[in-house]
């Protein structure tokens, strides 16, 4: 092996890298539990492994101590069989999965996984004169996602990105810098590299075009880590050990919002969701913004209490609208203006960041003159979270934490912790926490809904759920979207999603507002939110296209079965509900096809229609599968790219061959829906020969049902043999988890001839199969704790 490796490593130092630090020089090399330490003149290496997928590098200067702190890594190392060999040119770190090279002279470090090079240091951590920085070498040809949510088309190699959280107000098809930038790059290579430190900085993903990654800081940890996989699925899984996987929402946030900057009174909110239940247009959550604290948009931030001139009674609002199967959202800020009621109180409470002689730092901002919260003050920490506790107190169900990059953060000002520019990129992320925390803490059995518009690496683990940002109200800012939501998704954050209907501006066009709830439907969160000068919701718009929105809305609470299995794999594997179509088919096209077409779990193909006035749509198909038209079941052959006439009333969506797809019936909100009866679709082609799929169900409440065996997993397989197809069902009960037995309509789609007999455990069952829908249904009646085996006897 060692032989193996030493004859591609030569091959390496002259194909794949450069030299790193001619003057740094090897002095001792010790093992130690997970890693190796290497001291070198001008300080130490500490490199350990997490696990054989995962290795982290860090690189501590002399005079410096090593910070062990990492905002993102919450992993704890598992024990990695390591092999550690000393040869004449170099030192080989060796595990089951990566290897790491430490080349003598020049010194230089690279890894490699199953026998292949990944990536290298191409020159170590170095003093610039912003700061620090450290450089990786690339193989001309890989493609480079990540550094957070921008608008720049998938590849975002030749791009030097900002890492400063900034909100880009009405942006469209191409944003730079917006509200979450991430220090993590991931290649085509899947692999990823992390660089574990909070300070501001730059991510330059080879602009020079000299096939170099560096990472630019102004000060803070010298650690990286280096993530491989598999597959994507795989990096991505173990990306998010590393940095925790996300809580499973409650299962209402899977609904519908009712949502506007923003809704002036109690009356407004009650008319509101009154008219969406006149319409029966389903309806889980209303969300308030700032004037459930102020009548004007200027001068009352940081009040944080319901106005009672326009809020009479916010606790019996809150209580009513609950009845309805509506969850109340508030939008609260972490500034508080010098004219607000709190100012006072944040003053003599020592609850704000502070200036250089330790008064509260004030500044102006659109919304007035303000202080911002120091959440890393314990006192501002407990502060806050006491309001939060007051208002889940009186029945509110979410929090929307907005303007959290923060919106206008002085780099003069001064945390508890450090600096503005140190922690301003995790501002949000610990906002965040504080929340969640909060909620484990005085709500143990509520699962937070968290909404926020900035954050950093590993913040979906406090549950937190980004969207992005105040885009457009254009076809150019629907155009955006997809990006933004899949690079997100890829990089841990799955629930990103936009504001649908898009934000800024006074643009009335019905088109556009129509295809992006279409969009919607088959994205993390369904929130129409918008300026009120047009409304954001549908019961307000014209008949037409509020006919159109409720379609899309009814058949997003149809999927919801589908949807939560989806955020359950997410919580499990950290598996993304919005996939790129080069996770199925890793090729040059397809990875730049994830701003049109992409996956909407495994078995969904979605193109977005992102124009107006679209006859005609090009749709490709990605090969070795068979698709099947979700609306009408035409079939396509994958591999190919066909012209798809457009319909009003839906977007170009396929079903994959041997796709089980679980439907709920239809109902006005997720507090009434029940799994016990279900329509399952499968889609029948001779191509597949098995397939399996699951369906997860708990009480859509309670934290980590799954772990605490409060949750039931249906499983459905497929199997085809000599004409005979074979559908089981089988399920796994939690213990503390009572199932229902389940009404079910099993739907095959693509059976062209009625079938010769079907049994259901071995007994003759009745059927129904439509000639002109080449459709078979069974009915089944399911006693959950026993399998059911449905064997179907095709008819050639």
């Amino acid at each position: 092996m060692y032989k193996y490796l030493n004859i591609i490593s030569l091959f390496t130092i002259v194909q794949f890298s450069f030299g790193q630090n001619v003057n740094r020089n090897i002095s001792n090399v010790e093992k130690t539990n997970n890693g190796v330490e290497v001291v070198v003149n001008d300080g130490v290496y500490k490199i350990q492994f997490y696990t054989s997928k995962i290795v982290e590098t860090t690189f501590i200067p002399n005079g410096e101590d090593f910070n062990s702190n990492s905002h993102a890594v919450v992993l704890q190392p598992e024990k990695v069989v390591l092999e550690l060999k000393d040869l004449n040119d170099r030192i080989v770190l060796h595990s089951n999965g990566i290897t790491v090279n430490i080349q003598k002279k020049p010194f230089q470090i690279s890894y490699w996984f199953n026998g292949k090079p990944i990536i290298s240091e191409k020159e170590g951590y170095t003093k610039i004169e912003s700061g620090e920085s450290i450089q990786f070498n690339l193989t001309k040809d890989e493609v480079l996602y990540g550094g957070g949510a921008r608008a720049l088309g998938m590849n975002r190699r030749g791009n030097r990105l900002q890492l400063y959280n900034r909100a880009h107000y009405g942006y469209e098809t191409h944003s730079e810098l917006m509200n979450y930038t991430m220090p993590l790059v991931m290649s085509s290579n899947i692999y990823a590299v992390h660089f574990d430190n909070a300070p501001i900085g730059y991510l330059d993903l080879d602009s020079k075009q000299d096939n170099t990654l560096t990472y630019e800081t102004i000060s803070g940890r010298k650690t990286y880590q280096v993530i491989v996989g598999d597959s994507w699925l795989d990096l991505i899984d173990n990306y998010t050990d590393l940095t925790g996987k996300q809580p499973l929402p409650p299962r209402w946030v899977f609904g519908n919002f009712s949502s506007r900057f923003g809704y002036h009174s109690q009356k407004e909110v009650e008319e509101t969701v009154q008219k969406f239940k006149d319409e029966k247009i389903p309806l889980d959550a209303v969300i308030i913004d700032i004037y459930w604290f102020g009548k004007d948009i200027q001068g009352h931030m940081g009040n944080l209490e319901f106005l009672k001139d326009s809020f009479p009674n916010p606790k019996q609002m809150i209580k009513n609208l609950d009845d309805k199967g509506v969850k109340t959202v508030l939008v609260t800020e972490p500034f508080i203006l010098t004219t607000s009621k709190r100012w006072q109180e944040t003053v003599d409470k020592d609850v704000l960041a502070k200036d250089s002689v330790g008064n509260p730092y004030k500044f102006d901002f659109y919304f007035g003159n303000t202080g911002l919260i120091d959440i890393y003050n314990p006192k501002g920490k407990a502060w806050l979270w006491n309001i939060y506790k007051e208002l889940a107190d009186i029945g509110v169900k979410g929090v929307w934490g907005d303007l959290g990059e923060p919106e206008v953060h002085p780099s003069k000002l001064l945390h508890a912790t450090g600096t503005a520019d140190e922690v301003h990129n995790i501002y949000g992320h610990d906002w965040a926490r504080l929340v969640f925390e909060g909620y484990q803490k005085d709500f143990p059995n509520q699962r937070p809904f968290i909404l926020m518009r900035s954050g950093s690496s590993g913040s979906q683990r406090f549950g937190l759920i980004p969207w992005s940002g105040d885009v457009n109200r254009t076809w150019g800012g629907l155009q955006s979207q997809t990006e933004i939501a899949i690079q997100m998704a890829m990089q841990g954050l799955a629930y990103m999603h936009s504001d649908l209907g898009g934000f800024a501006g006074a643009n009335l066009d019905d088109e556009l507002y129509t295809r992006w709830l279409q969009y919607g439907v088959f994205q993390p969160i369904y929130r129409p939110h918008a300026q009120e000068e047009v409304p954001a919701e549908p019961v307000f718009r014209e008949e037409k296209t509020k006919q159109l929105a409720k379609q899309s809305i009814e058949l997003r609470y149809k999927l919801l079965p589908y949807n939560y299995t989806l955020a359950f794999e997410n919580n499990q594997s950290g598996a993304p509900l919005m996939r790129p179509v080069f996770f199925d088919e890793p090729n040059s096209k397809t990875q730049q096809l994830s701003a049109t077409t992409y996956l909407w779990g495994k078995d969904f193909l979605v193109t977005p229609i992102v124009n107006s006035n679209v006859k005609e749509q090009e749709v490709y198909f990605p090969k070795n599968n068979v698709w099947f038209d979700f609306y009408t079941d035409e079939k396509f052959e994958g591999g190919q790219t066909k012209a798809i006439q457009t319909k009003e009333n839906y977007i170009p969506t396929y079903v994959r061959a041997g796709a089980f797809i679980p439907m709920a019936k239809l109902v006005q909100s997720t507090d009434t829906y029940n799994a016990s009866s279900l329509d399952v679709h499968y889609y029948y082609d001779e191509s597949v020969i098995t397939s399996t799929s699951q369906l997860y169900n708990d009480d859509g409440l309670t934290p980590n049902a799954f772990e605490k065996g409060n949750y039931e997993l249906l499983q459905f397989e497929s199997e085809l043999e000599k004409g005979n197809l074979e559908i089981e069902f089988e399920s796994i009960i939690g213990s503390q988890y009572t199932s229902n037995d389940k009404q079910i309509n099993l739907t095959i789609h693509n059976i062209n001839k009625s079938p010769k007999r079907i049994n259901v455990n071995n007994k003759k069952a009745d059927f129904n199969w439509n000639e002109l829908s080449k459709t078979l249904i069974i009915p089944i009646n399911w006693k959950v704790k026993t399998d059911i085996e449905i064997d179907i006897k095709l008819n050639k």
